[in-house]
């Protein structure tokens, strides 16, 4: 494992300061949106630009790296993404706000795209998932990182997004030095989402709903920590204890999945999930170290559930259809995130700093109900056909984004034996089949 992380340092460094800019800007921004007098509801608003951004850029940066390479892209968009961050600082405006949102989301999604690609070229079969399994402990690390040094400088000052703004450019630096050749690039033929849905209601739907909670969590975390009062090393520290919490949870989740099963899994998940912001949210307010852990909690049930949603779609996908049904994920756990910000503003608006935490345990409970009801329509998948689960950071830039994932690095990162491939994909096509005469009846 050291070896073959290593042997990639400097594009782990490089997508370690990546994140670090990337978790640092989402809290920023939240709080100095609240010190510049936004209205909740604009804030939330304005921090959707991102997902959005996300999201165009999910789908048109990969033919932009086919027609200029991987180099001058990434160049492109670091700088795109430099850029955008130091706009904010000269324009106190929420409809340029919102634009460079935009921006930033659409170059960082090719930021990720681009460095994922060369991830996957520099790693052989056997390492692939190695690598992959750190490549999430860097998001992770960098994204939590990036709250505590909120306490680096004030945030009403232009510091922090300069300081943003040297990250993404010095991100430059280790990753194409790093390069000695450029992989070869390949759009995956996509899937839809409505085609997505027949194959896994309870995945495309738990990956949609639970994106509103990660929109939640990502853009408005920092706002609600705002408007609770407290000062910005408080708030530094409460966002780094959700996400260390979504950290933490990943393994024993994905662990228990793995042997009592995904949707058993994923219903218990939620129900505790919104048990324990329901709580939050109508508790008398805690402080210090209690709501570190309550806050810390809520991160580490609902944020692993993109990984957990991931895990049972691809149990009913062989690997080939993996690759095809990627771009469908990210979409729809992007759509999801991009609702959640303004929904949660909308909601914190109406109940008060409570709302956050509300938006965040009705959209767990709809999962769980969700589920519930599709345990009574289709059977759930015996443990032994089940791939292994595999950790993603809960944002849309998990190796699921990597256009040009190969069918030996899905096979590697799933685990899946040839046998349990085969005897999903017979069900599937016997249940697709079955579903099709019923519509014929119809």
């Amino acid at each position: 494992m050291l070896k073959v992380v290593s042997n990639s340092w400097a594009l782990f460094f490089g997508l370690a300061l990546i994140m670090l800019g990337n978790g640092l800007q989402g809290s920023l921004l939240g709080v100095r949106a609240s010190i510049e007098g936004f209205g909740v509801t604009t804030t939330g608003l304005v921090m959707s630009g991102y997902y959005i951004g996300l999201l165009a850029g999910s789908s048109v940066v990969p033919k932009l790296v086919g027609h200029v390479g991987h180099v001058r892209s990434f160049g492109v968009l670091a700088s795109l993404a430099s850029s955008s961050i130091l706009v904010h600082a000269v324009f106190i405006d929420p409809a340029v706000w919102w634009v460079m949102r935009f921006v930033t989301g659409f170059s960082y999604a090719g930021l990720y795209i681009v460095a994922e690609s060369w991830l996957n070229d520099a790693s052989e079969n056997d390492t692939r998932g190695q690598l992959l399994s750190f490549y999430m402990l860097v998001s992770f690390g960098g994204l939590a990182g990036g709250q505590f040094l909120l306490n680096i400088a004030d945030p009403s000052s232009y510091k922090l997004f300069i300081l943003i703004s040297v990250f993404v450019s010095l991100a430059l630096v280790p990753i194409l030095a790093s390069a000695a050749r450029a992989p070869a690039f390949e759009t995956a033929e996509s899937v839809s989402i409505a085609q997505l849905y027949r194959i896994s209601p309870l995945g495309v739907s738990g990956l949609l709903i639970t994106g509103v909670s990660v929109g939640a969590i990502f853009s408005m975390g920092s706002v609600y920590a705002s408007s609770l009062g407290l000062p910005v090393r408080e708030i530094s520290f409460a966002l780094g204890a959700m996400i260390m919490g979504g950290m933490i949870m990943q393994f024993p989740l994905g662990r228990l999945s793995d042997v009592f099963g995904r949707r058993q899994v994923i219903v218990a998940t939620c129900i505790a999930g919104a048990a324990v912001a329901f709580f939050a949210a109508f508790a008398p307010p805690q402080e210090g170290w209690r709501l570190y852990v309550l806050i810390g909690l809520v991160g580490g049930l609902a944020l692993p559930l993109y990984s957990l949603c991931v895990a049972h779609t691809n149990d009913y996908l062989n690997p080939r259809q993996m690759v095809a049904a990627s771009g469908a994920v990210v979409l729809v756990n992007g759509i999801g995130a991009a609702i959640g910000a303004p929904l949660t503003a909308f909601a914190m608006d109406a109940m008060g700093p409570s709302g956050f935490y509300v938006a965040i345990g009705a959209s767990l409970g709809l999962v769980a109900l969700f589920a519930l009801w599709r345990s009574t329509r289709r059977s759930a998948i015996p443990a032994e056909e089940q791939g292994d689960f595999v950790a993603m950071a809960p944002t849309p830039l998990s190796a699921a984004m990597n256009p040009d994932l190969e069918l030996e690095a899905i096979e590697a990162v799933s685990g899946r034996s040839a046998a349990a491939v085969e005897a999903s994909f017979d069900r599937l096509e016997h249940e697709l089949a079955d579903a099709g005469e019923e519509e014929g009846k119809d």
